[in-house]
């Protein structure tokens, strides 16, 4: 460490009075696995490689650090792009309109912003496997922190056999002869067979997923942009000016204020995943260096991607499409506005190619399901939270067993091949509605307890390596936006949009499920280990902080200052 950064202290004593988990320094453990395995056990390739890793002990987990920069970047910009987007977005246009639409995955999109800011600060300060839990272990309070790690495993093992069904709706598109459950078998063992390569597999199959689907929306956006101007096909809709005739008629508000409301968790449930670059940031080689870049990248996401690519399905698929209104659920591919598009324009194979790309997009969502959940299952059982057995790693970096479980939970997806099938997975997808919303949150509550503290404990802003670009206050706004959707999604669960009487307690619960759920975790973490909200002078922030290169990072900071307001503009988004 260099001298120009002050000497950590040794955190307060009252830590250890709370019952809080231990954290070890970096400084007493390696910046990376290094091993003497061969090519094969390092890459999970022979029986060899599912022994117990030699190096690992308890603590802070040490997972496989193979992650580069270029799959960093390519999981912050395109990983999360999936159902929610490609297929929901047609349910939420039918429920809101377009201008609703637009507006409240713009308001999610500013959240996220925040959202990853502030994780990109903490995860370069304490790069930790299932960082979302142990951070709101460590800065707001262990009974919450073990409710935020199990809600986030929750969430992302219903997701798991959610997307593996959507695979088999997504292939119907083409063959609907061929029974679901087949289909839903052969991308499962896909997905087995993915994660035998453990950290590189996921990070490889996510850095390819994410091209295509970017370039997609990309071609997309152009097709839609040509449509818009009327250069469509003249066997078409598009062969004529359109420009905003849908924004007048039917409108660009459907339902109003409730409608406005009830989009928002579709727009929650499109970002999800997001803070997955956090999250594999901790099996980087040099997550200091490699995930500033990556957290830029969600800006040119939000703003090119969800907000352009949104305002051009807006443009051109009107809010009472007999599609939109007709789809048998919110993953009916058939109802996708971007597939719907193709089919319009008269552009003969364009709807096919959607189709397969939202087919890869699925594909990516169930393999980060598994690739999330099992690395928070890690984190929960080294500090004590989770059974023993889910602490085991591999010669070759996999949390073997964390794995095994959340794959064992990709077997719900034959539910939906009995009759009861679907009542029972509606009840398991509204475990996951807000989940996500709630991980948010703690992001940010977090950041703005690690501010206090650090101030407190006599640390300047200097002296961190990686600072949101919002600072505090946009962990506030956050906050904020976080509990207004909340609040706003409460309403339309009570009152639903459409209908003039009040929603049953099935209805209520179907919308509103994961409070509950959370709340009861945080119950039972509590009465576990009774602990409470951490009082700021409790604390720790210095223990298990990374040291970085202050000198580099020093002369880093010069250089950007010496640089004209236009290219320290540039540097904020690039």
């Amino acid at each position: 460490m260099s001298s120009s950064e002050p000497p950590a202290s040794n955190g307060s004593k009252d830590e250890k009075d709370v019952g809080l988990p231990s954290y070890s320094s970096p400084a007493d453990s390696q910046e990376g696995a290094i091993h003497s395995d061969s090519w094969a056990t390092r890459n999970g390739l022979n029986l060899e490689s599912f022994k117990k890793r030699g190096d690992y002990d308890t603590g802070v987990v040490e997972l496989e650090r193979s992650m580069k920069p270029r799959h960093l970047h390519m999981i912050a910009i395109g990983g999360s792009i999936g159902a929610g987007f490609f297929v929901g977005s047609g349910s939420a246009l039918s429920t809101g309109g377009p201008a609703t639409l637009l507006i409240d995955f713009l308001i999610i999109g500013v959240m996220m912003f925040n959202v990853v800011y502030a994780l990109g600060e903490l995860a370069v300060m304490y790069p930790v496997s299932g960082g979302f839990y142990t951070y709101a272990t460590r800065f707001i309070d262990p009974s919450w922190g073990f409710a935020m790690g199990y809600n986030y495993v929750l969430q992302w093992a219903v997701v798991v056999p959610l997307e593996l069904t959507v695979c088999a709706i997504s292939i119907s598109y083409w063959n609907q002869e061929v029974s679901s459950g087949v289909w839903i078998t052969v991308f499962y063992v896909f997905i087995i067979i993915v994660n035998v390569f453990g950290t590189l597999g996921y990070a490889e199959e996510e850095f390819w997923a994410s091209i295509l689907k970017l370039s997609a929306t990309v071609i997309f956006m152009i097709i839609c942009l040509i449509c818009v101007l009327g250069g469509g096909p003249a066997d078409g809709r598009y062969s004529e000016y359109y420009g905003a005739r849908l924004w007048y008629d039917p409108g660009a508000f459907v339902n109003g204020f409730k409608g406005f409301c009830a989009v928002f968790v579709t727009a929650a449930f499109s970002f999800s995943g997001t803070e997955l670059v956090g999250l594999a940031a901790a099996e980087a080689r040099n997550p200091a260096k490699a995930l500033p870049g990556a957290i830029k990248q969600v800006f040119w996401r939000i703003t090119l991607f969800y907000i352009l690519g949104l305002t051009f399905v807006g443009l051109l698929i009107p809010s009472n499409d007999t599609h939109l209104l007709n789809a048998t659920s919110s993953n009916d591919v058939t109802a996708s506005p971007f597939v719907l598009v193709g089919q319009y324009a008269g552009l003969p194979g364009f709807d096919h190619f959607m189709n397969f790309i939202i087919l890869v997009s699925v594909v990516s969502i169930g393999m980060s399901g598994v690739y999330g959940g099992s690395r928070t299952l890690t984190a929960l059982s080294q500090q004590g939270y989770a059974p023993k057995i889910f602490s085991y790693v591999d010669r070759s970096g996999r949390p073997l067993f964390s794995v095994g479980l959340l794959l064992a939970f990709g077997l719900l997806a034959y539910i939906n091949l009995a009759a009861a099938g679907p009542d029972i997975f509606d009840w398991l997808l509204a475990l996951s509605g807000l989940a996500a919303l709630f991980t948010w949150g703690s992001i940010c509550l977090s950041h703005i307890r690690f501010r206090h503290a650090w101030a407190y404990h006599g640390h300047t802003l200097d002296e961190i390596p990686f600072k949101a670009i919002g600072g505090v206050y946009g962990s506030y706004l956050g906050v904020i936006l976080i509990v207004l959707v909340l609040i706003a999604q409460f309403y339309v669960a009570i009152a639903p949009p459409g209908q003039d009487e009040l929603n049953d307690a099935a209805g209520f619960f179907m919308s509103y499920l994961a409070l509950p759920v959370v709340i009861l975790f945080w119950v039972i973490g509590y009465a576990w280990k009774r602990t409470g909200w951490l009082r700021t002078s409790q604390i720790d922030v210095d223990t298990g902080r990374r040291e970085v290169d202050w000198e580099e990072i020093n002369a880093y900071r010069a250089h950007l200052a010496s640089l004209p307001a236009w290219r320290r503009i540039l540097n904020i988004v690039f």
